[in-house]
């Protein structure tokens, strides 16, 4: 099936945009994780609901938080534009951020479920022998975390992939700059005689979504065999 310049767009814009709001999310998934998964502090229980606010809120109400804050006239939008002329405001940027933030729950529960099930033994033995914090990290916990860190990057670019309500609120449906495939089907399903055209690119957020869904299970099944699962 070949694609028309129009679905092959929003394809690659979607795509695009998964890919960067995960790239550039996944640190910050990695340090929140870690400290739910490891610290306790007053304020946690408030802390772990304010992460997982975007899985039940309106996707509208994220966009029109991300443009109150971080649109051209937002109170940080505003500071980002003035001192370093870059701006969220209907670019792809802030199509990948509003992606980012409905999808960062997804991924910070994922790998705090792989942190809580590394088994601290190995932890406390590799700082008897003398390893510092950071390496007792990068060398034990995070390769034993990796199948649910996999996992949640996975999922994370899956639900990048059909945001829709943050996005449309904060960056508007600009073609070639913000028209996502979410946001391209519902140019098709209000424009008269479009509906063929709506139903193709269903099947191909289905697909894309279905193959995001098998990767990160045969990710998370591969993982285990190299660490010996």
């Amino acid at each position: 099936m070949m694609l028309s310049p129009y679905e092959w767009e929003a394809v690659t814009l979607s795509l695009r945009v998964s890919v960067i709001a995960v790239l550039f999310s996944l640190p910050f998934g990695i340090a929140v994780a870690w400290v739910l998964a490891r610290c306790r502090f007053p304020g946690k229980a408030l802390l772990d609901s304010i992460i997982h606010l975007p899985l039940v809120l309106p996707p509208v109400v994220i966009g029109y938080l991300l443009l109150v804050a971080m649109g051209r006239r937002g109170f940080i939008g505003e500071w980002l534009y003035d001192w370093f002329g870059f701006s969220f405001s209907f670019s792809w940027r802030g199509a990948a951020l509003a992606s980012a933030v409905v999808a960062f729950p997804l991924m910070v529960r994922a790998i705090r479920l792989a942190l809580e099930a590394v088994d601290r033994r190995l932890e406390l033995a590799a700082r008897t022998l003398g390893a510092s914090p950071l390496r007792v990290f990068f060398t034990i916990t995070l390769p034993l975390s990796f199948p649910g860190i996999l996992a949640g990057t996975v999922l994370s670019f899956a639900r990048s992939l059909g945001e829709f309500g943050a996005t449309i609120t904060f960056v508007s449906n600009i073609p070639g700059e913000t028209r996502t495939i979410p946001l391209a089907m519902y140019t098709l399903i209000v424009t008269p005689g479009a509906e063929a055209d709506a139903a193709r690119l269903c099947i191909i957020a289905i697909v894309l979504s279905l193959l995001s869904l098998l990767m990160s299970e045969w990710l998370a099944r591969w993982s285990e065999r190299r660490l010996g699962g």
